[in-house]
């Protein structure tokens, strides 16, 4: 019987070093640069697992986020043995900015500023490609073993990548809006897009200041036209070889969940899941449902991730 105690205790001891040497994530700032601009990221993954290839999850901010605020998130996914990638998309947190030509700003030549904190689809899906492209040069990154995962605006955001690079083998999109095409916007939206597009292109109208409140009570104001080149809800459609997670607020209140969540589901190839949380509405994903949305996309990532280890 004492035999089997000291078993017992040498067991527990050894199990709790390991989920000490687990709890202890490494962590490092890193540039990304996204047509010549700087963005700020952090990466964390386990200490103990310095310099093994991992795979990787790169996680990105919805509408008027930053990086800052997933924090939690990427030490989920850290602590779960992930290389965990967050970082602010151009002109947002710490990252820098484009530099655009604003004649409100100063006289003549010397008319620029810095494009920050305005919402371009187009431009956040290039700044989510180039942050797996410098996931693709990390030593410690296994590029077989890839995944997004985006909240809310950029829900639609990683589907809109997974559509156009192969290399991403899984995503999780939640309480996402997946877009809408040219050809069911409505009729007022559809013409202010336009109207913004030749206006701008003209030169008669510049960019949303920052700090912009256009959309709701929402960060960030929309660069309309590019809107109507983006609709993940369409290129669902051309996802193959990629695992496809939704999870959806059954009490969602800024859109209808039939026409992003389910709509998306029903297009995407298998293998997909769709998760719908009941009770909650969309920023609770952030709270109370934080810990149980986690622990759903984890599953899923440990799946089609892991699996093939």
């Amino acid at each position: 019987m004492r035999k089997l105690a000291l078993h017992c205790l040498a067991l527990l001891a050894l199990v709790a070093t390991s989920q000490g040497s687990l709890a202890q994530l490494a962590e490092r700032k890193v540039d990304i640069y996204s047509e010549g601009v700087r963005m700020t990221g952090t990466v964390l993954y386990p200490q103990a697992l310095e310099g093994k290839k991992l795979p990787a999850v790169i996680l990105s901010h919805g509408w008027g986020g930053t990086a800052a605020m997933l924090r939690p998130h990427a030490e989920r996914f850290a602590q779960a043995g992930y290389f965990a990638l967050v970082f602010d998309y151009r002109g947002w947190g710490e990252s820098d900015a484009r530099w655009v030509r604003d004649e409100a700003a100063a006289p003549g030549a010397n008319a620029r500023r810095e494009l920050r904190e305005v919402v371009d689809p187009l431009d956040q899906a290039t700044d989510i490609f180039n942050a797996v492209h410098w996931a693709m040069g990390e030593p410690m990154v296994d590029a077989t073993r890839v995944g997004l995962w985006g909240t809310s605006f950029s829900g639609g955001l990683v589907v809109y990548v997974a559509a156009r690079d192969p290399r991403i083998k899984a995503i999780v999109s939640q309480v996402a809006w997946f877009g809408q095409p040219r050809t069911a916007m409505p009729a007022t939206a559809l013409s202010r897009s336009q109207s913004d597009a030749t206006r701008r292109a003209r030169g008669d109208i510049g960019y949303p200041p920052p700090g912009a409140r256009e959309v709701g009570n929402l960060r960030g104001g929309p660069v309309r036209e590019s809107f109507l080149l983006y609709a993940p809800i369409a290129d669902i459609l051309v996802i193959k070889g990629c695992a496809v997670l939704i999870i959806d607020a059954e009490k969602e209140e800024l859109f209808d969940i039939r026409e992003h969540g389910e709509l998306a589901f029903a297009r995407a190839a298998e293998p997909k899941k769709r998760v719908v949380i009941p009770g909650i509405a969309h920023y609770d994903i952030y709270g109370t449902a934080r810990e149980q949305s986690l622990d759903v996309a984890i599953e899923w990532l440990n799946r089609h991730l892991k699996g093939a280890m």
